[in-house]
């Protein structure tokens, strides 16, 4: 029996604990309902809809705000955000984290729903990045603000070898763009104490891409020279009538006269060992180098052409011209020329 006493002793009392603790929510309940301040006055900082942050307070203007998790309400207290309906809302508060889905509803009404007093220095942070909204109801808030900038594209010039000099190609057509700049904010009991630069994204701008030659116009046997620019060192450029150009080193007054295969000794081969063509030159090695390129005209007017020493058989300041034909060799004779050397 003694037992039994001590047993209904201590059902009594837990069942008696239990109505106190119960009695005690209740009235912490009505104390939290009844001390539900005006968030209407409340300080929001919303990072996540916009590039840059939107701080709303009682003095703010409404933003024109791109979101469809909430949208700013105005009245006569001031200003409020509203939740869209049906979204998952997760609220960080004294360390504690809270899920909850959204009715359509304020901000302050969830929290009043939630049962969360803030401070009087407290501000709400709303994240809208993700797919719901993110609060954090603290003194101290930081958080990350885009700042940008329209960014125009710049034209953007490229050398390419294989284009002929003077003439250029777009390979890549720009467009304007914006920059971002990010910056870390800090807010503590509802002013902002620091703004610092973090870093710079990447322009969306596109550059205009333009490759120009600078390969030098080929100068074929139908091309005319039409002019000749020597500077005084004795190195100047030979100007033609496509435009093409040609740098020379210097310029000799020398003595021509021509041959062919087959005709006073001479045979297929050179004595490079490259076989005879119309542009190859017998010339004395001590005075013009084998492998020099030269463009050589007559004083008389007859253009011989670009040319290549590659052969020998002459002496001293003479050159020897290959032709195809003997007739062409003899009407060609002797004559004084410009030996052009080009670099």
């Amino acid at each position: 029996m003694i037992v039994k006493h001590h047993n209904l002793r201590k059902k009594l009392h837990e069942l008696w604990a239990h109505r106190a603790t119960a009695v005690f929510m209740m009235a912490a309940m009505v104390v939290v309902s009844a001390a539900a301040t005006d968030w209407a006055n409340a300080l929001y900082i919303l990072t996540g809809a916009e590039d840059s942050a939107i701080i709303l307070d009682d003095s703010s203007d409404v933003p024109d705000l791109s979101s469809q998790l909430v949208y700013v309400t105005s009245g006569s207290s001031g200003h409020d955000v509203t939740l869209a309906a049906g979204q998952t809302v997760t609220v960080h508060h004294e360390g504690a984290v809270i899920s909850v889905q959204s009715k359509e509803e304020t901000i302050s009404a969830l929290l009043d729903r939630l049962h969360i007093q803030p401070g009087p220095l407290d501000m709400v942070g709303v994240d809208l990045s993700g797919d719901g909204a993110v609060l954090t109801v603290a003194s101290d808030i930081t958080y990350y603000d885009k700042v940008s900038e329209p960014d125009a594209a710049e034209t953007v010039r490229v050398a390419n070898p294989e284009l002929a000099q003077g003439t250029e190609r777009v390979v890549q057509e720009g467009s304007d763009g914006v920059s971002t700049s990010v910056y870390e904010v800090v807010w503590s009991n509802g002013k902002q104490v620091s703004r610092q630069f973090v870093e710079e994204l990447e322009s969306t701008a596109v550059d205009e891409i333009v490759e120009y030659g600078t390969a030098a116009k080929t100068v074929t046997s139908a091309d005319t020279l039409t002019s000749v620019n020597q500077n005084a060192d004795g190195s100047g450029t030979l100007v033609f009538a496509s435009g093409a150009t040609l740098n020379f080193s210097s310029a000799k007054s020398m003595t021509a006269t021509a041959y062919t295969a087959g005709h006073g000794g001479a045979d297929n081969y050179t004595a490079t060992g490259t076989a005879v063509r119309v542009g190859t030159v017998a010339v004395d090695k001590n005075v013009i180098p084998l492998g020099t390129r030269m463009f050589i005209v007559t004083s008389d007017g007859i253009v011989y052409g670009m040319a290549v020493a590659e052969d020998t058989g002459v002496r001293g300041n003479k050159v020897d011209l290959y032709y195809d034909t003997y007739q062409q060799c003899i009407n060609f004779g002797r004559r004084s020329c410009t030996v052009y050397i080009l670099e």
